[in-house]
């Protein structure tokens, strides 16, 4: 004769059940494996990556840089392997150009020393140096180039190599 237990007690148990079954998974060999949650931070970034592309799309800007950027957004949430390196080059390759970009745009013929640059962000207007804009946009690709690198991030991928990113 089986025992009877209380229903509360089942239910603890199957709750119980369902969390551990969230947190790991079982292969074919009978192996536990722990499945790693996205990460808050890389969360983020993709949050900020797909923001500028459809903002880039929107004002038909770069649009084809635009939608590449937000199909390695879905690559990354699918956990693809290729995604990370995907991301990783984006970072580094951001990080070099940005470093540039005041080299780049250094033109002695049209500089005036110590004119602030005028910009605008809805209804407010403001003058900023250069020097800043230029030191926020290379803060901000160190920060990418961070999160990119991060070792939770990179267990956040599936570890089979995998270079399909459409699996």
């Amino acid at each position: 004769m089986e025992p009877k237990t209380s229903k509360a007690v089942d239910n603890e148990s199957a709750e119980t059940d369902l969390d551990t079954q969230d947190q790991s998974i079982t292969n074919e060999r009978g192996q536990t494996k722990h499945k790693t949650k996205l990460p808050k931070r890389l969360a983020a970034l993709c949050l900020f990556f797909a923001v500028a592309s459809i903002s880039g799309i929107i004002a038909k800007q770069g649009v084809l840089f635009c939608i590449l950027t937000l199909l390695m957004v879905v690559a990354i949430l699918g956990r693809q392997r290729s995604a990370m390196y995907m991301l990783q080059g984006y970072t580094v390759i951001q990080l070099g150009l940005i470093s540039m970009l005041p080299i780049i745009l250094y033109d002695p013929d049209n500089l005036v020393v110590g004119n602030p640059s005028l910009f605008k962000l809805g209804g407010f207007e403001g003058k900023v140096p250069d020097y800043f804009i230029f030191a926020i946009l290379i803060l901000l690709s160190i920060l990418q180039v961070w999160i990119a690198f991060t070792p939770k991030v990179k267990a956040y991928f599936n570890s089979k190599i995998n270079l399909n990113i459409m699996n």
